[in-house]
């Protein structure tokens, strides 16, 4: 009789012990199925992480071109044909603007000098008329008639004028190619022919 009890208290114990191991094992996913996941978990989130990155690390193309566009280039005028003028179209290459009035009598003998500077350098230094101190009218005519291959602006109200500091004619404000200015006001002729010279060089 204990040997019966015995012997049926061990088989108990051997399937108790067996259920158990059989549960512990459905509990617990397949050691390689599970590490996959993980490492599929792992890449997906550092590709996210480098994605979000290099988006916060690449600056805005609107900030880059302001940074890259000097200070004196921020200002824009209408041209003969009433259209648009962007300083910062003259950046990066040299420029020089002169300051004119329809009236003035020594902007009158500055043509020549102007519209031959033009005419011989135009290809590497941007030579814009500005025309102020009248109405539009007046400077869009004298332009016109008598000062060729110059870029005009027409700027009766003042505004470029006064973005450049200048108050009188007949001046100047020479350019070189990074946006410095190397000359202004009452430049002299030979002087002016002698620096746009070296800076289309």
């Amino acid at each position: 009789m204990n040997r019966r009890l015995h012997r049926t208290a061990l088989a108990l114990a051997a399937a108790a012990t067996l259920t158990l191991a059989g549960c512990a094992a459905e509990d617990t996913p397949p050691a390689g199925d599970g590490a996959e996941t993980a490492g599929e978990m792992t890449d997906d989130s550092m590709a996210d992480q480098d994605m979000t990155d290099d988006m916060t690390d690449e600056p805005a193309d609107e900030d880059m071109a302001d940074e890259m566009v000097p200070a004196v280039y921020e200002f824009s005028a209408t041209t003969l044909d009433g259209g648009t003028f962007e300083g910062a179209t003259l950046a990066g290459s040299p420029a020089v603007l002169w300051f004119w009035a329809p009236w003035c009598p020594t902007c009158i003998m500055q043509i020549p000098t102007v519209t031959g500077l033009a005419e011989t350098y135009g290809g590497d230094v941007a030579v814009v008329g500005v025309g102020g101190l009248d109405d539009a009218e007046a400077i869009s005519d004298m332009a016109e008639k008598n000062i060729p291959h110059v870029t005009h602006l027409v700027d009766d109200a003042g505004e470029v004028w006064q973005h450049f500091g200048m108050t009188q004619q007949s001046t100047f404000v020479v350019l070189d190619a990074d946006g410095e200015i190397v000359a202004e006001g009452t430049v002299p002729e030979t002087e002016l022919e002698s620096l746009v010279a070296d800076l289309a060089s």
